[in-house]
C-alpha cells in the first residue's frame, strides 16, 4: 500500500501509462510494477495498446525531422489524459522537450503533463509512505537524463543542496540499505546510440560504474532508467557477478514481487 500526503489525498486523475519499447520488449515487469504503484494510489490508469517507439533513437541520431509520424501517433494515443507517466527518464525527457505535431496545442499540453515515474510519485502524488519490503543492499544509479534533464537529483558539479528523489522514495522501503557510492552521479556510458558509435568508451565507462557498486557491497543496482540498467546488467553478466539490476518501480512495489526476486 502507498499513501499520499493529506494535502493531495483524494486528488486523482486519468493516467496514460507510457511504456517505452525496450521496457515492453525486455523488462515488462517494470511496466507492470509501475501500473500497480499508480493503481495503489487510486489513479485510473489506461494503457493505449497502439504504442510504438517515441522517436528518441531517431532524434538522437540526427533525424528528428523524420519523427513527425511517431509524434503525431503519440499525440493521438495520449490526448485527453490528465497525466502521462512512464518508467523511463530518457524517453520522458524526449517527449517533454521534443514532442511537436499537427495538433500542436495538444502536443504542448502533453509536454506539460508527461512525467517519469519517480518525478510523478514525489512531485505530483507526493508519496510519503510505502508498505514495501526489500531487505537487500542497494546501489542507486542516477541516470544522466533523469538527473540533469528532469532534475531528479542534485549534481556534484553545482554547489547546491544535495537531494535525490529516487533515494527519497527508496528510504521509505523497509529493510532496504542504500549503499554509499564513491561517484554518485557518474555516467554509466550507455548514452543511447553512443554505446554503438563509441562501443569501447561506453563499455569502459560501464565497467567503472559497476565497479563502484561492487566495491561498496551492493546486492542490487537500481535506477529510474532501464536503458542504463540494461547496459550495466550486460557487464555484470559477462563478469559472472551475482549482483542483479532492478528498476526502482519493482523495489517500490516489492510487497508484490518480493517472493520472486
Amino acid at each position: 500500500m502507498i499513501t499520499e500526503s493529506k494535502a493531495h489525498a483524494g486528488r486523482r486523475g486519468k493516467i496514460g501509462l507510457f511504456v517505452p519499447c525496450y521496457v515492453d520488449q525486455f523488462y515488462p515487469s517494470a511496466a507492470i510494477a509501475t501500473l500497480n504503484l499508480l493503481e495503489k494510489l487510486g489513479y485510473d490508469v489506461g494503457f493505449p495498446s497502439g504504442q510504438t517507439c517515441c522517436g528518441q533513437p531517431l532524434a538522437n541520431s540526427g533525424y528528428e525531422h523524420l519523427t513527425a509520424p511517431v509524434n503525431n501517433h503519440f499525440i493521438s494515443l495520449f490526448a485527453g489524459y490528465d497525466y502521462i507517466v512512464g518508467p523511463s527518464g530518457s524517453c520522458v525527457l524526449h517527449i517533454k522537450e521534443h514532442l511537436h505535431g499537427m495538433q500542436e496545442a495538444e502536443a504542448a499540453r502533453i509536454r506539460s503533463r508527461v512525467f517519469e515515474l519517480v518525478e510523478f510519485l514525489t512531485d505530483v502524488a507526493k508519496v510519503n509512505s510505502l508498505r514495501a519490503h526489500f531487505p537487500y543492499r542497494v546501489g542507486l544509479h542516477q541516470s544522466c537524463h533523469g538527473q540533469r534533464g528532469l532534475g531528479l537529483s542534485s549534481m556534484s558539479e553545482r554547489t547546491l543542496p544535495a537531494f535525490s528523489k529516487p533515494a527519497q522514495l527508496l528510504s521509505l522501503v523497509a529493510g532496504l540499505e542504500l549503499v554509499p557510492l564513491d561517484r554518485i552521479d557518474e555516467c554509466c556510458g550507455f548514452g543511447g546510440t553512443f554505446c554503438v558509435t563509441e562501443e569501447a568508451v561506453s563499455a569502459k565507462m560501464g565497467k567503472d560504474r559497476v565497479a563502484d557498486h561492487l566495491k561498496n557491497g551492493a546486492e542490487y543496482i537500481t535506477g529510474a532508467d532501464l536503458s542504463c540498467l540494461m547496459h550495466m546488467e550486460g557487464i555484470l553478466k559477462r563478469q559472472k557477478s551475482q549482483v542483479k539490476v532492478l528498476h526502482i518501480a519493482e523495489i517500490l512495489n516489492a510487497e508484490t514481487i518480493h517472493a520472486t526476486v
